[in-house]
């Protein structure tokens, strides 16, 4: 799966599908979006290639108070990806709406659902959760292992 900025001055691809893909819906994510959420696919960082162009990081705040750094273009600044203080540089969290295909990234699971947005409304027997949730109890056995592998 490829993408890129708007500007196209960065194109990455991503080399697997990513391990789980989050839909947020926390104030947090919605104040730094924008947006009514973020949609996020995590992937190993190894598994994301530079095509084209320099990214830059540009170090955040996070409602986890570990901070994340966000990767944006320089030219039109579009936010990219994302890694958070707990994962460090080794998980990119993937803006999937800077996929060509994002269709190829829905959700596994809705986050955060207690402060969404009333007018968004899930279909019934969608996988979410008032808050967060136990990874070992949501994400597919062959995530987990990669997981591990990269985590420890």
């Amino acid at each position: 799966m490829e993408g890129g900025c708007d500007c196209r001055e960065i194109r990455y691809r991503m080399t697997s599908k990513p391990m789980f893909v989050h839909c947020c819906h926390c104030r947090w994510c919605q104040r730094e979006s924008g947006a009514s959420f973020a949609l996020n696919a995590m992937i190993e960082a190894d598994r994301v290639e530079l095509l084209h162009g320099v990214p830059e990081a540009i170090n955040t705040p996070s409602n986890s108070g570990k901070g994340q750094k966000i990767v944006r273009c320089p030219k039109c600044k579009i936010a990219l990806w994302s890694n958070y203080g707990g994962a460090g540089d080794k998980v990119r969290f993937v803006r999937v709406g800077t996929l060509d295909d994002p269709d190829q990234c829905p959700p596994d699971i809705h986050i955060f659902t207690s402060t969404k947005q009333p007018w968004v409304v899930l279909p019934p027997g969608t996988r979410a959760v008032a808050e967060y949730y136990k990874t070992a109890e949501e994400w597919p056995a062959d995530s987990l292992a990669r997981r591990k592998a990269l985590l420890g």
